[in-house]
């Protein structure tokens, strides 16, 4: 196997919990090429790593604004030169990561002679030569990428997430640190993603900042993205200077560099919380609408959550926006599960 593509454009968490097959195919393969395909927003997360030899991005935003303007031709030509950027590598193998029709048409546009993709219940199987099945049950972190690993005859040893930081990133994120008033040892707070029933109630991570100053003597900083910052100033509000917000301040890069210098990290279930296994940090995940993987690499690693009848609901949940498998995890529950990472 000389030549080698990942596709796996996006989120951050998936990025993260699947950055483990990089390692294990270039252990099986010292010599191979690996490429990535992802969406420019998750670059800083690959464009570092050692085992990786290149990232091509693939500009989901810019082809679906296209697409809306009714500008086909110039759609075509974007797809177009993708195609003949990948299709030059000549890739051996397009490891299919994701498994929608989206992924598996990229996939196809690669010109790989091999690709491997997931089981879904999207169109698109025959673009593929050869198709994985998920398995269900495995409480394993990045289980279906295991799985995948697995199935190509690979063993994944420890699989642990890997995430590199480019030295200017480190640099920088430092210095916006030093501005902010922040001293070592900190905590880093991870409270935002895309769905409103993972979130936690905002006047506890107020109370866990207060407890995290008290217990551990650290202050906390919040992270997160732009569209987070109107919620961050709410929470933040809630425990005026206790809680350190820079929420929509940096690049994606330079929080990932935060998070691997923080000394304890606290999220719900998103992509940043997923880096604390990628950069081995004492990490309380809470999980609630989605399964939450309970076997982790790391052993300062701990996962709350408090089962419902109707949990695991995902994207469709029930309970009338009160989202009670979140509300029923408390402030001291945190603290408790943050002592034990910590210690």
């Amino acid at each position: 196997m000389k030549k080698i593509l990942i596709i796996r454009p996006s989120a951050i968490g998936d990025v993260v919990m699947a950055s483990p097959m990089i390692k294990v195919l270039r252990c099986a393969y010292p010599g191979a090429r690996i490429a990535w395909l992802a969406e420019p927003q998750v670059k800083d997360l690959l464009a570092s790593n050692p085992d990786l030899d290149q990232v091509f991005l693939w500009p989901k935003g810019h082809w679906r604004q296209l697409l809306r303007r009714g500008r086909l031709l110039a759609l075509a030509r974007e797809v177009s030169v993708l195609a003949r950027q990948l299709r030059r590598e000549e890739f051996d193998l397009a490891i299919d990561a994701m498994g929608l029709l989206k992924s598996r048409v990229l996939a196809w546009l690669s010109g790989a002679r091999q690709r491997v993709g997931f089981d879904s219940r999207e169109p698109g199987r025959s673009l593929m030569t050869r198709i994985v099945a998920r398995g269900s049950g495995d409480k394993r972190m990045s289980s279906e990428y295991i799985r995948m690993m697995e199935d190509l005859g690979l063993s994944p040893g420890g699989f642990e997430p890997h995430i590199a930081v480019s030295p200017e990133d480190e640099e920088s994120a430092l210095e916006k640190l030093r501005g902010a008033g922040v001293e070592f040892p900190f905590a880093a707070f991870a409270p935002f993603t895309t769905r409103p029933q993972k979130h936690w109630l905002d006047e506890r991570w107020a109370g866990v900042a207060r407890g995290v100053r008290d217990k551990f003597g650290m202050q906390a900083v919040m992270l997160g993205g732009p569209g987070d910052v109107e919620r961050g100033a709410r929470i933040a509000a809630c425990e005026e200077g206790t809680l350190v917000d820079l929420v929509g301040s940096m690049t994606l890069g330079q929080t990932a560099a935060v998070l691997k210098n923080c000394s304890l990290l606290i999220g719900v279930d998103t992509g940043l919380t997923h880096m604390g296994a990628a950069f081995d940090r004492p990490t309380v995940a809470l999980f609630g609408s989605t399964c939450p993987y309970l076997r982790t690499p790391r052993d300062k690693f701990r996962v709350l959550y408090s089962p419902m009848d109707c949990s695991p609901c995902r994207r469709r949940p029930t309970c009338e926006d009160g989202f009670l498998c979140m509300e029923a995890l408390g402030q001291e529950d945190v603290l408790r599960a943050a002592q034990e990472v910590v210690a």
